[in-house]
């Protein structure tokens, strides 16, 4: 091994924050999915003061990792921390909808407990509900972690600094990505594939709105690309698989992809 090298990497280390292990970060999060959705657990009884003690528990959690990150050493962590538990309850209503249009959406889901267990668009947008409380906090890192956590989980590609709002529903959700600056309404219907991202990923750019917006009771279908920060889908349009769009579309608009498919029988070119 080369031995500049490994001086070289030596070197680094001394610049790395004591930031918490991936996992570790992504392990607090999914427990706290746990205590705020039993269906998440095997045969859940707990006492109130049980659940009390663990919510404690769980935010203390959260003011140690905030600590290691020393990414905002001016930061209050206890207080960071306190007013993220204090709007639990209302990001728990919020991720109930979630549950409720995937529920409602789609034709293949028995009942809401099916959906919180098992559905990855659930589980993708519910950690994305976390670390988008975490990052109006001005938390660093940390909520880029959980997305990441749960974008290597399903497929799902959501940065937590979208605005996204109530009802979201996502359809099997492979492939999906949304961008940081793109802000989505309620009742808006997802299917994989689709992309709401940028016309340029020039640096210069990064504090500008690059990512489109989506109006409320939008469908977006499978494969459907959207881009751009002036980009406006006007509410209770439909946009079809496959659709590219740089420009906005009024509401109540249906746009889409038209492909010449040929069928040639075989047995009759012969």
């Amino acid at each position: 091994m080369n031995e500049e090298f490994i001086q070289y990497i030596h070197n680094r280390q001394s610049g790395i924050t004591n930031v918490p292990p991936n996992g570790a970060i992504a392990g607090w999060a999914l427990r706290l999915l746990d205590l705020v959705f039993p269906e998440r657990q095997t045969h859940p009884d707990r006492t109130a003061d049980q659940l009390r003690a663990q919510f404690v528990q769980s935010q203390q959690e959260l003011v140690s990792i905030l600590n290691r990150t020393k990414a905002c050493e001016e930061c209050n962590n206890d207080l960071v921390a306190q007013h993220f538990f204090d709007y639990l309850s209302e990001l728990h209503r919020i991720m109930r909808t979630d549950a409720e249009s995937i529920y409602d959406g789609d034709p293949a889901a028995t009942s809401e407990f099916e959906v919180i267990r098992s559905y990855p668009g659930f589980f993708a947008i519910s950690l994305y509900r976390l670390a988008h409380a975490l990052l109006r906090l001005e938390v660093p890192l940390i909520p880029r972690i959980l997305t990441e956590h749960a974008h290597s989980e399903t497929g799902i590609d959501i940065h937590p600094g979208a605005v996204i709002g109530e009802y979201l529903f996502i359809d099997h959700g492979t492939g999906i990505v949304i961008g940081e600056t793109a802000v989505i309404g309620n009742r808006v219907k997802l299917y994989q594939g689709v992309t709401l991202g940028a016309l340029s990923v020039e640096k210069v750019l990064a504090n500008t709105k690059r990512h489109p917006t989506i109006e409320d009771d939008v469908i977006i279908y499978a494969g459907a690309t959207i881009l751009g920060g002036e980009t406006v889908i006007g509410h209770d349009s439909i946009i079809g698989g496959n659709v590219w769009l740089t420009s906005s579309v009024p509401p109540h608009s249906t746009a889409y992809h038209q492909p010449t498919v040929k069928i040639v029988d075989s047995k009759a070119a012969h």
